[in-house]
């Protein structure tokens, strides 16, 4: 007989403020030790430079991740002009100095326009896309190169927030920018790019996500401010943080069904649901207002199981 998993089955999705330096795993893995979780997952990597929106998913919640993995990003980053690195970073070795000392505001924000709508790039060495199981920036550590296709990406917004000159840095030129972005858009990737119309090379040297999905960053908390509220053997501070697991798929169209029909989509049958849309994915709710999972319209207008919470 298998064993029993240790922790507690909690069930639900935590919105951590990721800290600069740390891989999103091992923040996933302090946040779980925290909640003494039998079961966690996030829901797409940060860079260790990165900081901001790392939602976590607990339990019944995983069943859920890929909504979030597959969802719109928000980023504010700073972009360093004059400075060529491997990695496309300020972690990445140091390749080559150009003189930006020319580079005005308006030069960047011509440079940007580019970049708005649907854009190709080609995924950094350092991204964490496997080749043959391994991950990428494994590999360049390595130093070893793979070819990499051409994804497309869609940059609904980019935005100039602030330009300081070399006068002002007494260093090279820096950009703040605002991107949302589709999923797989890599800002190191936008940096460079912009560096290189400019004539002068960029790299990223502040990078922080305000956004995922339908979370943004005031909706989420630190590491040390989650340690604050653990006390011995009492999670109830902790687990007032936890949304539930349906907060993830609130984008998709809510249908209540009747009792019987819930006893019938749990054993995995299709259902006739009154006033529901014609196609398409919905959430479903019993009539005492729980969330029972995801469904999916059928041709012939019945519902039928998408992912279904556990009952128990």
């Amino acid at each position: 007989m298998a064993k029993n998993r240790r922790g507690r089955p909690l069930n639900g999705i935590l919105i951590l403020d990721k800290p600069q330096g740390q891989s999103s795993n091992r923040s996933l893995q302090i946040a779980k030790r925290l909640y003494f979780a039998k079961k966690a997952g996030h829901t797409g990597s940060l860079d260790p430079l990165a900081t901001g929106v790392l939602p976590l998913c607990f339990g019944e919640a995983t069943k859920f991740s890929q909504y979030l993995l597959d969802s719109d990003k928000a980023y504010k980053s700073t972009f360093k002009l004059g400075v060529i690195t491997a990695s496309g970073d300020a972690d990445g070795e140091v390749l080559e100095s150009r003189d930006a000392s020319g580079i005005t505001e308006a030069d960047i924000i011509a440079g940007l326009a580019p970049f708005r709508g649907l854009i190709k790039q080609v995924p950094s060495m350092f991204s964490a896309l496997k080749h043959n199981g391994q991950p990428l920036y494994k590999l360049a550590r390595q130093g070893i190169e793979v070819e990499r296709k051409v994804r497309e990406v869609t940059v609904y917004e980019i935005d100039l927030i602030d330009f300081r000159s070399s006068k002002e840095t007494g260093d090279c030129p820096e950009v703040d920018v605002y991107v949302h972005c589709s999923k797989g858009t890599y800002i190191r990737s936008i940096a460079e790019d912009l560096g290189l119309s400019l004539g002068c090379g960029a790299h990223v040297t502040v990078l922080r996500r305000v956004q995922a999905g339908p979370f943004k960053e005031d909706h989420s908390i630190t590491l040390p401010a989650l340690e604050a509220l653990k006390t011995d053997d009492d999670f109830a501070q902790l687990d007032e943080l936890i949304l539930p697991p349906d907060s993830a798929v609130d984008h998709f169209p809510r249908v209540l069904l009747e009792e019987s029909a819930v006893f019938y989509m749990l054993q995995g049958q299709p259902v006739q649901i009154a006033e529901a849309p014609l196609e398409g994915v919905v959430r479903m709710y019993s009539s005492s207002d729980t969330f029972i999972g995801l469904g999916e319209m059928l041709e012939d207008g019945r519902v039928g199981a998408k992912r279904l919470i556990a009952t128990n």
